[in-house]
């Protein structure tokens, strides 16, 4: 079963692999073909009242359109892009269930399963909002870039046999607190992913030739981009919070005290000032988007630091989470 995780994995990651090419070559089939006749998709007809009063005559209005259909060769290779993405999630949680019947325990038991179930959910949080809102499905070469960055780090830097936990993650609390730190640190890395575009889709230099100005002329428009970085956040930030409480009330039942300031610790709880600053700067008027989308992307680098420096390089009680 441990070799079928391994196997799963490589299968994970080329899929994610052919869903990276297949986003790029949506983008470059675009930009090359800007005049590509794309017909406007209009909403069905709609009865509207004209005229003073309830009595007024009902007309049918005018057909207005909401989206643009991409052309046969975009259309191919988003749809080659999707059921690439579908699959890799498919075999990365049956590397999960593999490596956690191998090792007879919830297969999150230390550094690199932990990068596996962060990026699952982060995945699986993506394909929810892309199923609901297809005009977003552009981000998914985002998307699918991080997926490849954190999985190729897990397997080639930090990948761990499957083995018995150590005795002091032995606990029900390890199904508990780490399970909604992974679910939240997903769709932080989601949300991280959807203010990095916003910054890009609002830059004023949009219409010219520059890399990133080529980016953003696939992206959706900046407020779609900011509202959904909210409810990502907005989503996970209790998740998040509860996560720590957790880890909080399993530290007093393993070492007498809930909270001693471990490195891990003090950075668990870093991000979560961070982003409940977010959460409050978005929340206040007076604070531009730029900045709320820039605290979100400073949030993540606090999960990211929490992650590799304290496991790899800061000495604490949470040490043995990177073997």
């Amino acid at each position: 079963m441990a070799g079928l995780s391994d196997q799963l994995l490589v299968v994970s990651m080329g899929c994610y692999l052919v869903a990276l090419v297949a986003h790029a070559a949506t983008y470059a089939w675009s930009l090359r073909n800007p005049a590509h006749p794309r017909p406007a998709q209009p909403r069905p007809a709609q009865l509207v009242r004209v005229g003073a009063g309830p009595k007024g005559p009902v007309v049918e209005a005018p057909p207005v359109a909401t989206a643009v259909w991409p052309g046969p060769v975009e259309r191919w290779s988003g749809s080659v892009a999707a059921t690439a993405t579908v699959v890799a999630a498919v075999a990365q949680s049956g590397a999960l269930i593999a490596r956690g019947l191998a090792a007879q325990r919830v297969p999150w038991g230390n550094m690199y399963e932990f990068i596996l179930a962060v990026t699952l959910a982060g995945v699986i949080a993506w394909l929810l909002v892309a199923k609901r809102r297809p005009e977003l499905r552009p981000l998914g070469l985002y998307v699918t870039t991080a997926a490849l960055i954190l999985l190729g780090i897990a397997a080639l830097q930090v990948y761990t046999p499957a083995g018995p936990l150590v005795p002091a993650l032995n606990s029900t609390w390890l199904k508990i607190h780490v399970s909604a730190a992974a679910i939240s640190s997903g769709v932080f890395l989601l949300g991280a992913l959807t203010a990095a575009a916003y910054l890009i889709a609002a830059r004023p230099d949009r219409g010219s030739n520059s890399l990133l100005s080529t980016l953003a002329a696939r992206l959706p428009s900046p407020p779609e981009l900011e509202r959904l970085t909210f409810r990502l956040h907005a989503f996970a930030f209790p998740l998040w919070s509860f996560a720590v409480i957790a880890g909080a009330i399993w530290a007093e039942a393993s070492w007498g005290r809930f909270w001693g300031w471990d490195p891990k610790e003090t950075w668990a709880f870093i991000s979560w000032v961070v982003y409940a600053g977010y959460l409050h700067a978005r929340a206040t008027a007076s604070v531009r988007r730029s900045t709320t989308a820039w605290l979100a992307i400073v949030g993540w680098a606090t999960m990211m630091f929490n992650l590799f420096a304290v496991n790899l390089v800061i000495s604490g009680l949470h040490s043995y989470a990177g073997t």
